[in-house]
């Protein structure tokens, strides 16, 4: 074994995909990109962990409104995706810079997006360790999924700007035999 950084620990236990976070204020659609986040609980009322710099206009409009959505990007919008992760809001309409849809939530008053495979629309459920971690817990209150999109890898977050992308899918749906009730045959 061979002793590895500890700032490069989150490159082996994050597994799940790069989503945009998407947020509204005063009628103006921002967009994020964001690969630190968790599922908390599943289920009739599923919930997320996410954690977002305080630098970041969608951190402060998340606070201000409560509310955001999350949209899964897949592989072949992975450049837009960079892309939105290094400009800001501030000055930049990434909707538009990026040919991005924007299409109406239902829930939440920011948009979705009609170029992502899933879109979630999110309300804060638990501000606690905001000040201390900069944690939000959002609890999904909608959500939506584009049946007809051909492509469906997702893309990971690995660090210094490379990705991995969803490959093969091993189905051991046979095996799970103790946690059965969350098998879909």
């Amino acid at each position: 074994m061979k002793e590895l950084p500890l700032s490069k620990a989150y490159q082996f236990i994050e597994p799940g995909p790069v989503v945009l976070v998407v947020t509204s204020l005063h009628g103006q659609p921002n967009l994020m990109a964001m690969s630190y986040h968790m599922m908390i609980a599943d289920g009739d009322r599923p919930l997320i962990g996410c954690m977002l710099g305080s630098w970041d206009q969608s951190f402060e409009t998340l606070r201000i409104t409560g509310e955001c959505v999350l949209a899964v990007p897949t592989v072949d919008l992975a450049p837009k995706v960079v892309g939105i992760g290094n400009c800001s809001g501030i000055d930049t309409d990434k909707f538009k810079i990026f040919g991005l849809t924007s299409v109406t939530a239902e829930k939440v008053k920011a948009p979705l997006v009609a170029e992502c495979l899933v879109n979630l629309e999110c309300r804060i459920a638990d501000d606690g360790l905001i000040d201390k971690y900069n944690l939000i817990i959002l609890e999904v209150v909608k959500a939506w999924i584009d049946p007809d999109r051909e492509e469906c890898r997702l893309i990971h977050h690995k660090g210094n700007g490379t990705f991995t992308v969803d490959g093969e899918t091993l189905d051991l749906r046979d095996r799970m035999v103790k946690w059965s009730s969350y098998v879909q045959r």
